[in-house]
């Protein structure tokens, strides 16, 4: 071994020194020296700029797949911190389409998403780009890996829920376990939640509520010179009447016979609704028909005479105190009566005979009182107190063109004008139920409508308290709000009422205003504008009752907007109004979204919203991904690094 390295080392030396005396070989020497270094810095250039390339389309492939991930969540509040797998698949196919399965010539492609506690998504790509001439040197790949994160972000928000909280609110759609109303608040807590956490520190983003069924809880909101301290209701009053009726028949002489059959025939059958009396009263409408016996009845032939026998008068203290005056008469009759009995069907003709038939009997005179129905006007100068919270309209009339409406006459449609003390036309009115009869209709529904007033000593219906008239939870004002300050809230929405939307959209309007009540509170932040929104959401179509005291009064006695055998009816004459409404609170730079919850979008509705503003929603989640739409609207989707 020894020799052997000696005569390498000998040899080795040898050559150089002949190099060194031959200087024709030096060059080539020195340029085959050189080779190596000079092969791995061009091979090197050549792999770390395709390394590079692939880093920057994978980077984008990163990026497009958070973004999309991100807009597919939506305003989706993620408990659990996963991701849904809708989601997952949208993330996956934007990185792929953005990066290709081997392009670069790259191996072990992958890419990962999360959610954090923001909402924001993050991601992260890895790769494998295999090297050419670096793998001489031992280099045989470069490992690739990115990070990525997008986020929907929030500038100042005024945002307005215009809900409907009326009574088929309780029912639940096909396919979901709770009532509608409970749905609705559980993806109200979620968008809530998700524009929360999603916020900037510097933004701004406030809620409103405005509930609404055949009219609105909004009084706790308005100013005392905002409300009227007179007003008159459809009412009644008390006034001063005498009772007359007859009492102790005493029999004396004669004879009278019992009533006997003289004939028969069928009676006459009207189906449903088409008698007489139902015709002219619907509440008197039966499910199974009619029988009328129509056939005149032979002439009666009593004579009868009364002969006043004494007077007397008697201190009286009943509802109403004075003087009894009871007459004592004797009453003689004779002659034959006929009358109608009507059994299963059949018309019988009986017969009373009598002959000198003799009693006596009082006829007493009391005093009485009777109500006189009619419209009536009130101090109301306590209705914070005395009232219900819910207002009547102002100032309005029976439009006749909806196209081209008159707001100074119609400042119920008005949502910026501020009331004034010295101008009762601006000013709002408190409801009092407890003041208002529906003239002339009972208790139990039964009547017709009377325009004029009436004295009477029955008492008529106060539909002010009966279902169609309720009235919903309290409003309330833009403002921010944590999640108890909504769970609170969302705690008063219990469902009742009718469905009129003109008031909802009225008020939704009112309280979002930058220049009208709140015009202070709602203006502009300095140097950052105010994105606002309004959100209608209902569940049923128009459906007024001419029976319910709502926001314009007893309708068919109060006639402020709509007159009964008019052009248009109840129905359309709120629709009509709702989407003047709508109309002006979108000419205040407010993107207004309709959703019908569990019901159809009706004209109105789509008109009112505009194309990809309207959404039907019929289960829990169709109603999430209306609320997710309307989010991703909102905010603004941006890549973090």
């Amino acid at each position: 071994m020894r020799r052997g390295k000696s005569s390498i080392v000998v040899t080795v030396r040898r050559c150089l020194e002949r190099l060194l005396r031959e200087s024709a070989a030096n060059t080539m020497m020195i340029v085959a020296g050189g080779l190596l270094p000079l092969l791995a810095l061009i091979g090197g250039s050549i792999d770390v700029g395709r390394a590079y390339l692939a880093e920057t389309r994978l980077q984008q492939a990163c990026d497009a797949g958070v973004l999309a991930a991100r807009k597919r969540l939506g305003s989706q509040a993620v408990l659990d911190g996963g991701i849904p797998a809708e989601v997952e698949r949208a993330a996956q196919r934007f990185f792929g389409v953005n990066y290709q399965d081997g392009a670069f010539g790259s191996e072990n492609r992958a890419f990962r998403i999360a959610l954090d506690d923001q909402f924001s998504v993050n991601g992260s790509a890895q790769v494998d780009v295999p090297t050419t001439i670096m793998s001489i040197f031992g280099q045989d790949s470069v490992d690739l890996s990115v990070a990525c994160t997008a986020r929907l972000n929030f500038s100042n928000l005024d945002i307005m829920m215009v809900l409907d909280v009326t009574g088929s609110m309780r029912h639940t759609n096909a396919g979901d376990s709770a009532p509608r109303i409970d749905v609705m608040k559980a993806v109200i807590r979620d968008f809530h939640r998700q524009l929360e956490s999603s916020k900037s520190p510097t933004s701004r983003v406030r809620y409103g509520f405005v509930p609404y069924a055949s009219n609105v809880s909004v009084a706790h909101l308005l100013k005392d010179e905002w409300v009227t301290t007179r007003w008159t209701y459809q009412s009644r009053e008390q006034m001063p009447s005498t009772r007359t009726y007859e009492r102790n028949w005493r029999y004396v002489s004669g004879t009278r016979s019992s009533w006997t059959p003289q004939s028969s025939y069928a009676a006459t059958y009207y189906p449903p609704g088409t008698s007489p009396e139902e015709s002219l009263d619907s509440a008197s409408a039966t499910s199974s028909g009619t029988y009328r016996c129509e056939q005149p009845l032979p002439r009666n032939t009593v004579n009868s005479r009364d002969r006043l026998l004494g007077t007397a008068q008697y201190p009286f203290a009943g509802p109403t105190s004075g003087t009894q005056i009871v007459q004592t008469y004797r009453r003689t009759r004779t002659g034959d009566s006929f009358r109608h009995s009507l059994n299963n069907g059949v018309c019988t003709v009986e017969k009373q005979i009598e002959t000198d038939f003799v009693e006596d009997f009082d006829r007493v005179a009391e005093p009485h009182f009777a109500w006189r129905y009619a419209p009536i006007e009130y101090d109301v100068a306590n209705w914070r107190t005395e009232g219900t919270n819910c207002i009547e309209e102002r100032k309005t009339t029976r439009i006749t063109d909806y196209s081209s409406v008159d707001l100074a006459a119609n400042l119920d449609l008005d949502i910026h004008t501020v009331p004034t003390a010295d101008n009762p036309n601006t000013q709002w009115r408190p409801m009092y139920p407890r003041h208002v009869y529906a003239r002339a209709f009972d208790q139990w529904g039964y009547g017709s409508w009377k325009v004029a007033p009436t004295v009477s000593s029955s008492t008529y219906a106060q539909v002010g308290y009966w279902w169609m008239s309720g009235c919903p939870a309290p409003a309330r004002k833009l403002a921010q709000m944590d999640q108890g300050a909504l769970d609170s809230y969302l705690a008063t929405l219990s469902p009742a009422g009718a469905t009129y939307h003109d008031i909802g959209m009225i008020w939704g309007g009112r309280l979002l205003s930058p220049r009208g009540l709140f015009a202070a509170e709602n203006a502009d932040l300095a140097g950052n504008p105010t994105s606002r929104h309004l959100i209608f959401l209902t569940d049923g179509q128009t459906e007024p009752y001419d029976m319910a005291y709502g926001s314009y009064g007893l309708e068919p006695l109060d006639r402020r907007r709509w007159q009964p055998g008019g052009p248009m009816t109840l129905a359309q004459t709120v629709e009509a109004r709702f989407g003047v409404a709508c109309n002006e609170v979108k000419k205040m730079n407010t993107t207004v979204w309709v959703i019908a919850f569990g019901t159809e979008l009706n004209a109105a509705m789509t008109q009112c919203a505009g194309a990809g503003h309207y959404f039907e929603a019929d289960s829990a989640e169709s109603l999430n991904q209306a609320f997710s739409t309307i989010a991703q609207s909102m905010g603004e989707l941006r890549l973090s690094r």
